[in-house]
């Protein structure tokens, strides 16, 4: 880390956390995983576990502490089911979970991908020992979805990152059910010219409450001559209103810099789909995805984040 910027998010010193080589039966790679606690204050995974086919589905794995000693599932979680739904013919990838307190369920929001392209999918379950899949929420092309965690404006809210006319750009959208979508406005778009967030930017992990707004993690994209370069940035919605940005960084906060995170399958990528938020309510862990290949996890500081977010 560059000892001129704020380190705002500490790499933990045992990362990757997970491989490949842990899994109990044969998974080409693993990366970008959803996460939350559960009651007992333990952490659960979501990870997508890409085969040799080149095709993925989702386990579990689990951690008394979030950062070792963790428990893999012996099978996987959550599989495609493409007789039943056609738009995951091509595999399911990058969950987001969030744990809705008022229906006192776990929500996934996914990509499923087919023939058509990415699209956002929904499931739901109690305590993960099994699901409910709700079938197709957006159509594609769209990915990187993740719910609210509560009703606002008596509405249930995603943000999401549908593609159009070469352009990608983090929307919301709202429904009554959660299962029909529609009102979709535009949040923050990806910026133009040489910045770090140029080519696409996309939601990272599901949105977190604070007092000054809903801070929000999202990757941007820049292309350069040895291809495309994920690193990661952060952004407050308005509490009410959350379609209105009030705040977003100019600098990078997060990037990739080891090895393992430098190359992989995809080089140079920090892809984080998961977070949680310890029982002091400000020290969080964030889980990433390390060059479409492993995983990692990085400390942070609620606080911390909106104090330097206040001063950009």
């Amino acid at each position: 880390m560059n000892p001129n910027y704020p380190e705002l998010l500490k790499r933990f010193e045992n990362n990757p956390i997970l491989t490949a080589s842990m899994w109990p039966y044969p998974i080409h790679t693993v990366f970008n995983p959803g996460a939350t606690l559960l009651k007992d204050g333990s952490t659960l995974l979501l990870c997508r576990l890409e085969d040799r086919r080149g095709l993925s589905q989702l386990g579990i794995v689990r951690s008394k502490n979030g950062l070792d000693d963790w428990s893999i599932d012996p099978t996987p979680f959550m599989t495609a089911e493409p007789e039943i739904y056609p738009s995951e013919c091509w595999g399911i990838e990058d969950p987001r979970i969030t744990y809705i307190n008022e229906l006192n369920r776990f929500y996934i929001a996914y990509v499923s991908y087919g023939e058509k392209g990415p699209s956002v999918s929904l499931a739901n379950t109690k305590n993960f020992e099994d699901y409910t899949k709700q079938g197709l929420a957006l159509e594609p092309n769209d990915k990187d979805a993740a719910l609210f965690p509560r009703k606002i404006q008596n509405k249930w809210l995603m943000l999401h990152r549908p593609i159009e006319k070469d352009s990608a750009n983090i929307w919301i959208s709202n429904s009554e059910d959660l299962i029909h979508w529609e009102n979709r406005k535009l949040v923050f778009g990806a910026r133009n010219g040489s910045w770090w967030d140029a080519e696409k930017i996309g939601l990272a992990t599901p949105p977190i409450e604070t007092k000054e707004g809903w801070l929000i993690i999202y990757h941007g994209v820049k292309k350069n001559a040895s291809g495309y370069l994920y690193r990661i940035g952060l952004a407050l919605l308005d509490l009410e209103y959350p379609e209105k940005c009030i705040k977003r960084c100019n600098d990078w906060i997060f990037a990739p810099e080891t090895e393992y995170e430098r190359f992989g399958d995809v080089n140079n990528v920090v892809f984080p789909c998961g977070i949680t938020v310890l029982a002091d309510k400000d020290t969080v862990h964030l889980y990433y995805g390390c060059a479409d290949t492993s995983i990692g996890v990085a400390i942070g500081s609620i606080r911390s984040m909106l104090n330097w977010l206040r001063n950009q």
